[in-house]
């Protein structure tokens, strides 16, 4: 709900606990200090601010904090007055500028994606709260060597910078899951498959919109020369949160073939806004998503339907499904970086389609990172069997098995990185329950 600045004005949101703003302002309305024995959810994203007043530190209960696509150039300081606040957006500025010392000692949930910062301050070492830093779409040269304390950072989005190196510290950190690092000068650079078939975007006839993510849009298309229906997705061509589309593209046509993944069909070629597309299989009805997106208050981890209920046959499946997705994508040097339950999508039988490559990072498996990278997305294979083993009912027939699922977790998110099994372990493991 989007609330008006006369209503700000007039008192009448006096003891709101959230308040969002979008009028076109240039500067910081005083009249949001008067919530300061309230407000915890500040939202003034769409304006044109550029500085926050030293008064805002009088908001102690102060959460999360929104200025998407305003005119900061220079990340605030004055937001480390600001005790209680746990995230912070800065998504699509102008900063170029983050201070040492500007963010506040509860962070949890970072957000600059899309801005112009070249150096990340060596104080972010101190955010030892820090779950989920999205950085990606700025001119970032190297991450600061202190960062490698924020040992509770578990997702983490550089992609589309310019760092020099990948740091081998940042695939030791004990509980990172999610990672995209991509579209950077250190980075594996996607082949272009440029043998892939390419088909006329007039050949096709657009039905209805299936759904749209930060990369693109998927719409219900017929294909008129062979006479059936597909799913096409047109891409954006912006950077997003995760990273670049077009990398994104390139790992979902080098990911191959396999029952898990949606299968791929073609380029798109010839489009009029001359934007990307791939076509894809139209995926069943009865598909659904697994999961839903994180929420605010669960930062890193999945939510998911109030009367969801699985049983260990289902978790089986779906388990050795995605284990083995991820043994194909790694043996060809694909880091799927967003492997969550909101990205698969399951029928009644618990068959299972992994989609959404958006976070996808192509990397070198002969590298010296390589196992590390691959260890680092066991744990959010991890964390998808606890979210999913928490939401099947234990009986007395069912305590040790289920034992041996919390055995495999705990195997998989062993603290030191080095020392978890890989995905072909894990999935020998599965054929063996």
């Amino acid at each position: 709900m989007i609330n008006t600045l006369e209503e700000l004005r007039s008192g009448s949101l006096i003891g709101s606990k959230r308040l969002k703003l979008a009028c076109g302002l240039k500067e910081f309305p005083e009249e949001i200090l008067s919530l300061s024995e309230t407000l915890e959810v500040l939202d003034l994203s769409e304006n044109h601010l550029s500085e926050l007043p030293e008064g805002i530190s009088q908001l102690q209960h102060l959460k999360i904090i929104f200025f998407e696509h305003n005119n900061f150039i220079e990340f605030p300081k004055v937001l480390c007055k600001c005790s209680s606040l746990t995230m912070i957006g800065f998504k699509s500025n102008k900063i170029h500028i983050v201070p040492e010392n500007a963010f506040p000692p509860k962070l949890q949930w970072l957000i600059l994606t899309n801005n112009q910062i070249k150096k990340i301050p060596k104080s972010i070492g101190n955010c030892l709260w820090l779950q989920k830093c999205a950085l990606a779409g700025n001119q970032i040269e190297e991450l600061p060597y202190e960062m490698r304390n924020c040992v509770n950072l578990e997702l983490l989005r550089i992609s589309a910078n310019k760092l020099q190196s990948i740091p081998e510290w940042l695939f030791e950190l004990p509980k990172l899951s999610w990672v995209a690092f991509g579209g950077n000068p250190a980075s594996q650079r996607p082949q272009k498959s440029t043998d892939f078939e390419s088909f006329h975007w007039n050949d096709f006839t657009i039905k209805e919109r299936l759904g749209e993510g930060a990369s693109g849009m998927i719409s219900r298309a017929h294909w008129k020369s062979k006479k059936e229906d597909i799913a096409l997705k047109i891409f954006k061509g912006a950077v997003t949160s995760d990273g670049l589309p077009e990398d994104e593209m390139e790992v979902a046509i080098s990911a191959g073939s396999h029952e898990g993944l949606i299968e791929v069909l073609g380029k798109i070629k010839g489009h009029p806004e001359t934007k990307s597309g791939l076509i894809m299989k139209l995926i069943a009805p009865a598909f659904i998503n697994l999961g839903n997106p994180p929420s605010l208050e669960t930062c890193t981890r999945d939510i998911f339907d109030e009367n969801a209920k699985f049983t260990s046959v289902e978790l089986l499946k779906i388990a050795k499904t995605i284990a083995s997705v991820c043994v194909q994508l790694h043996r060809r040097g694909i880091n799927h970086g967003d492997l969550y339950a909101h990205n698969i999508l399951v029928n009644k039988e618990a068959a299972c389609l992994l989609g959404d490559f958006g976070a996808a990072t192509f990397y070198n498996v002969n590298s010296s990172l390589a196992p590390n990278i691959e260890r680092i997305e066991l744990r959010a294979f991890a964390c998808l069997l606890e979210d999913i083993l928490g939401l099947i009912p234990i009986n007395k027939h069912d305590k040790n098995l289920h034992h041996k699922w919390q055995e495999l977790i705990m195997e998989c998110t062993i603290p030191s990185v080095k020392m978890r099994p890989n995905f072909s372990e894990v999935l020998d493991k599965l054929n063996h329950f």
